[in-house]
């Protein structure tokens, strides 16, 4: 995190060493239709959302932290390659559309546990997971082409793969639970290409049907 924090943005964006489907999703964004960029939480997603979106005038969802002097480390940092943070909350979803009705892009966390309101039952590697509806949402109201990616760490020191993949059509669908299923399908289909560098910790599980303890 710091190396994507705190350095010069040239010297964290020269970690990158290769990519895979970059050049459809830039050709996205050279459009008039939206855009909506979700990126897992697997491999170096800081450095994912500095080096894909440099120079594009992107807004992403984050959650404000409760330390002042954190939360605007967090905001100079992210916004140095032109990234507009907008808090998790009503106001926040409200400017995400605005910006997608204009052909904007947008970023979202897809794999977050959301609040009550927010989300739906989907399988997640077989087992339910309480996920996000605002991506399902988002998609089909305004009809922007949606994306997943990732920064993938590779081995021997030899700095970060960007894979970018253009989403699957269910999550288009106005079935939240088929478009939720498919975000999860497409989350896991990322997650596959390198297992160990989805952060597990993060207790993806944590909410379950009928209150059942999965940790």
């Amino acid at each position: 995190m710091g190396k994507a924090w705190i350095p010069p943005v040239a010297r964290t964006l020269s970690l990158v060493s290769q990519t895979e489907g970059v050049e459809n999703f830039h050709e996205a964004t050279n459009s008039d239709k939206g855009v909506i960029l979700l990126a897992p939480h697997i491999g170096h997603w800081e450095l994912f959302a500095l080096y894909l979106c440099n120079k594009l005038d992107a807004t992403f969802m984050y959650q404000p932290t409760k330390l002042e002097r954190m939360d605007g480390l967090i905001k100079k940092a992210r916004g140095r390659a032109g990234l507009n943070l907008v808090p998790t909350n009503r106001k926040g979803v409200s400017q995400l559309l605005s910006r997608l009705n204009k052909g904007g892009l947008v970023g979202v966390l897809p794999d977050q546990v959301p609040a009550t309101e927010g989300g739906e039952y989907a399988l997640f590697f077989g087992q339910p997971a309480f996920t996000m509806t605002l991506a399902s949402k988002l998609a089909y109201r305004t009809g922007a082409r949606v994306f997943f990616g990732f920064s993938l760490r590779l081995p021997n020191a030899a700095g970060f793969k960007i894979i970018v993949k253009e989403a699957d059509a269910a999550i288009y669908s106005h079935d939240l639970i088929r478009s939720t299923t498919a975000v999860n399908q497409m989350v896991e289909q990322c997650v596959a290409i390198e297992i160990s560098q989805y952060q597990w910790e993060y207790k993806r599980f944590r909410r379950q049907p009928n209150e059942v303890k999965f940790y």
